[in-house]
């Protein structure tokens, strides 16, 4: 295993610099690996990170795990939190981790030399002991681990729209096969003329 210098260096060439959220994602991506009694970062596609916020937090989880979005091994289901659940895809064990609220005022303890709180933040997140920094507890999936990840090759059709759907992220209304967006699940709007028939199927059609 690489040491956490090392690790945060990794995690420091998707930036300018290392920050402090890095060093909370790569502690975070350490620590699961001890609870989940995997090696990391991870030879395979065994361990699964979900974040629950985007940014510097995520790229340390990814230097430490090994968990990427290009690997489907890493999802954001954005919260807005510090935090991250892993999950042992082979015996489905699921573990929560967030920093401990303190941890800000803590840190200047591991740092007294600190110029600022930017700086005592930096240093301090490396040298808290785990306990003391993180806060962490067994979770149960809301959806099984399988259903998450999905069917790698899997293909299907939108009846609606007709753009191709990988990894079994389809849904079925009333026998006909939809893509999310066609389903009424969907982050934009489809165009006017789609609009009528994806109501016809989904409660409020595309958002």
């Amino acid at each position: 295993m690489d040491s956490l210098t090392d690790l945060l260096a990794q995690s420091a060439t998707h930036h300018k610099r290392v920050c402090p959220r890095q060093v909370l994602g790569a502690r975070t991506g350490l620590l699961a690996g001890l609870l989940l009694d995997l090696p990391l970062p991870q030879p395979e596609k065994r361990l699964i990170a979900i974040a629950e916020t985007d940014g510097c937090f995520v790229d340390g989880i990814s230097a430490a795990t090994g968990c990427y979005v290009g690997r489907r091994t890493l999802r954001i289901e954005d919260y807005g939190k510090t935090a991250a659940t892993f999950i042992d895809s082979l015996t489905e064990g699921a573990v929560r981790i967030a920093p401990r609220q303190d941890v800000r005022e803590l840190a200047w303890d591991y740092a007294p030399s600190a110029r600022n709180r930017w700086e005592a933040q930096l240093i301090g997140y490396q040298h808290i002991p785990d306990d003391l920094l993180l806060d962490w507890r067994r979770v149960e999936l809301t959806t099984p681990i399988k259903q998450i990840i999905g069917r790698p090759g899997k293909r299907a059709k939108c009846e609606i729209c007709g753009e191709e759907i990988i990894n079994q992220r389809e849904v079925v209304r009333e026998g006909t096969t939809l893509c999310k967006p066609c389903a009424g699940e969907s982050y934009f709007r489809l165009p006017h003329e789609y609009q009528l028939d994806a109501d016809k199927y989904g409660e409020r059609g595309c958002l």
